[in-house]
């Protein structure tokens, strides 16, 4: 997903310039083309494949849905990682809509130019995740830091370099922009890939096994929060461009904001991933390893 965006955002870039309406219409045609046809090559055969597989051999009947998603929010650990996914998405996607205009309107970039700017955010992404990956499953025999001090870390990092493009916005030219937005991705990727670590080290957890309905849960906490934090993104600028004349103080005080959100993620990942109290509960053999090897195929 992360390489897909980044490749997308940096080829389209150079697409763009000179930019044109019917140029802007003719690229983001063909990326959709190219899309589908990519969507269409890996759903192939799933259905057939999926109708073949054996059914469930669990005991025990059927639980429906409400009840299910009922008990699995009861459970301290699931409630608890449910509020930091959905924050931490939040976060995460503010800043998505408005970096390509802040570019524009406060250092002077071409549509192509930001658009290429975002391939290098993605690519920060990309490489945190496999930094993360890396790092966290074996160097010289031994692991760099749990799937925790990871989550918080990236979060904090994140935080940092949002405050930087605050205040890089107004101090205008000269600013490394394209450097503190490599070094945002990089920051984001690691949150994010530990954060999918953990998911799947929690996922096994609870009273009973409920991976799918916890898993599903965590999804749509992931959707809402990212679907929202586009539209917070955009609307916060345009709340603050009314109450001040100046782009760069407007975007300024969103990105704060969002270093504020940040911030919270980071002592939310501490709150949600701590050992529940509840009570003894089946565990995954190797909650940390399997988080790393989760960790380690998101970012393959």
């Amino acid at each position: 997903m992360i390489a897909g965006l980044a490749a997308t955002a940096g080829i389209a870039g150079q697409l763009l310039d000179p930019f044109s309406p019917a140029r802007l219409v003719a690229v983001a045609a063909a990326v959709a083309g190219v899309a589908l046809v990519v969507t269409a090559l890996a759903v192939w055969g799933v259905e057939g494949r999926a109708a073949a597989a054996p059914a469930d051999e669990r005991a025990g009947r059927t639980v429906p849905f409400r009840e299910a998603l009922a008990g699995v929010w009861a459970e301290p650990e699931a409630r608890r990682f449910t509020v930091f996914v959905f924050v931490s998405m939040l976060a995460y996607n503010t800043q998505d809509l408005i970096l390509e205009p802040f570019a524009g309107l406060v250092f002077g970039m071409t549509v192509g130019q930001s658009t290429a700017l975002a391939g290098v955010q993605h690519g920060g992404v990309f490489a945190g995740m496999v930094l993360v990956a890396v790092l966290g499953t074996a160097v010289g025999g031994r692991r760099l830091g749990s799937l925790r001090a990871w989550a918080v870390g990236g979060c904090v990092a994140s935080a940092a370099a949002l405050l930087a493009l605050a205040v890089g916005g107004l101090a205008g030219p000269g600013f490394p922009l394209r450097a503190v937005v490599f070094a945002l991705g990089v920051a984001n990727g690691a949150f994010a890939v530990a954060a999918i670590g953990s998911m799947m080290a929690l996922a096994g957890s609870g009273q009973e096994r409920r991976e799918g309905t916890r898993m599903g849960l965590w999804g749509a906490a992931q959707a809402l929060g990212f679907g929202l934090g586009g539209f917070a993104g955009t609307a916060a600028v345009d709340a603050a461009r009314a109450l001040t004349a100046s782009p760069a103080s407007a975007y300024a005080a969103v990105f704060a904001g969002e270093a504020v959100l940040f911030l919270a993620s980071a002592a939310l990942a501490a709150w949600a991933t701590r050992p529940s109290q509840a009570g003894p509960r089946p565990q995954p053999a190797h909650p940390v390893a399997d988080g790393y090897a989760a960790a380690g195929l998101a970012a393959r």
